[in-house]
Formats: structure tokens, C-alpha cells, sequence
């Protein structure tokens, strides 16, 4: 299984209509093979304190983990579906939301 990560930034004003966007967006992302469970983050960059709650007219920062079932299903994704899932964001919200995409693929698991 690989994680394809989307880290959003949205502006405070947006972030409202954009979260309602979001959702569905989501719950589309899950309707594409492969795409297996989505989990959404509040995201701090502070990695030494709770983040608080989402500011009321703050920018917020979010992420999005979407847990693919493999190489292959994430490759489709690419050829298949991304410029038309990105497209659709782009032109609604413009540059009042920016993304950043990686890929996590586990090496190892440790329990305790």
C-alpha cells in the first residue's frame, strides 16, 4: 500500500466553501480503483505544541492521506485522472488554495 499525500493551503475567506468542496472531492478520489479510505488532517508545523483549533479567518493548513492499494492503481491515477481532479479545484478556487503532493510507501512497520 502507498499514501498519496495532498497538502493543502487555504486561504481564510475560502476555506469554508473549500472544505464543502473538499468533501466531495473525497468521497470522488474513493470512487477511482485503488483509491481504498482518504483520512483528513488539520496540519501544524509545529511539531513541539497541539495545534488549536482551525482559526475562524485564518489560513488554514490541511492534509489529505489517501491510502492507495498500489504502484500500479496510483500510476492509473496519474495517467488516467489527476489533471482533471486538479483542474477542478484550480478553476473554482484559483490561487486561493495551494497544494503539495508526495508519495509515502512503508519500508518497515515497528509495534510495540
Amino acid at each position: 500500500m502507498l499514501i498519496y499525500e495532498v497538502n493543502l493551503t487555504v486561504d481564510g475567506e475560502t476555506a469554508p466553501r473549500y472544505s464543502s468542496w473538499l468533501r466531495e472531492h473525497i468521497r470522488e478520489m474513493l470512487e477511482i480503483d485503488g483509491f481504498e479510505a482518504a483520512v483528513w488532517y488539520t496540519t501544524s508545523d509545529d511539531g513541539d505544541t497541539v495545534p488549536e483549533p482551525d482559526e475562524p479567518t485564518g489560513d488554514r493548513a490541511w492534509t489529505v492521506q489517501y491510502q492507495v492499494r498500489d504502484r500500479d492503481a496510483l500510476q492509473a491515477y496519474f495517467t488516467e485522472h489527476a489533471e482533471e481532479m486538479r483542474e477542478q479545484s484550480a478553476q473554482q478556487f484559483g490561487d486561493h488554495v495551494a497544494a503539495d503532493r508526495r508519495i509515502l510507501e512503508q519500508k518497515r512497520l515497528f509495534q510495540g
